[in-house]
């Protein structure tokens, strides 16, 4: 099995180094391509106004100055003489669950494989409010490769994607996995800090402003990380929302 890594947290991530265990446990053929840079939030975005810098850092193993999405692009449509069997993307520092999935550049790139035809997961650990120095890196190491083992064995639509999510727990203490559905629960909303620089110029920070967490519904993504399970949940490329159309096909006459 032919494996191309890549993530939105660059190149010399924790997480990423941990990817690669992972995914040295699977194949004798493992592709690198991250970013150069720390990528978070990216979407699916494409850098199109500037050039892509490529940097060949070891054996099948490159970095590219760009967003997740490009480093698919680049590795499939470039730098691989054959296309992978199946695309890794993460290890994401932090959970990507419930409505952050639409922010995420790991979860891009696992989208941007599927839209190239291969088989593709997001991987993510949770260590809310922590470093990522004290997050349980080995669970994933742990528990990781016999998971991709069995979802590559039974197969998923062509136009899905697998979104994992490992909980904020040692190997030992981890429950099985939970194949789940992402959760629309808002655990934090953003908020723009303003700020003065020292040259007394305002500028402006995008975060997140925390609120009291809600119980996270029954067989979602987040109530599977809470609990101390693994979180599988396929996600649909397909964005149409068959239920409204039937409303608006009658509202419009068609």
């Amino acid at each position: 099995m032919r494996i191309l890594l890549t993530n939105d947290d660059g190149i010399n991530a924790a997480g990423f180094g941990v990817l690669q265990q992972v995914a040295a446990a699977l194949s004798d053929e493992v592709w690198c391509v991250a970013p150069e840079t720390d990528q978070s939030g990216t979407a699916h975005s494409l850098t199109l106004h500037e050039p892509l810098r490529c940097k060949t850092i070891g054996e099948r193993s490159f970095t590219v100055r760009g967003t997740p999405t490009d480093c698919v692009i680049m590795a499939i449509k470039h730098l691989m003489p054959i296309k992978p069997d199946l695309v890794l993307s993460g290890i994401n520092h932090g959970e990507n669950a419930a409505t952050d999935v639409t922010y995420s550049g790991t979860i891009a790139g696992a989208i941007e494989g599927t839209l190239l035809g291969v088989p593709s997961i997001a991987l993510s650990l949770s260590f809310p409010g922590r470093a990522a120095s004290t997050a349980h890196w080995a669970t994933p190491v742990a528990h990781g490769p016999a998971l991709i083992r069995r979802l590559v064995a039974a197969g998923w639509p062509a136009n899905v994607l697998i979104n994992i999510n490992f909980p904020d727990r040692t190997p030992d203490m981890t429950l099985p996995a939970l194949v789940t559905r992402q959760s629309m629960q808002e655990e934090a909303m953003w908020g723009v800090v303003d700020r003065i620089d020292g040259r007394g110029q305002r500028y402006f920070w995008v975060g997140l402003e925390p609120r009291d967490r809600a119980t996270p519904a029954p067989g979602t993504d987040l109530a599977a990380i809470h609990q101390g399970h693994i979180s599988v949940t396929p996600l649909h490329l397909d964005l149409t929302h068959e239920a409204a159309m039937v409303g608006l096909q009658a509202a419009l006459g068609t």
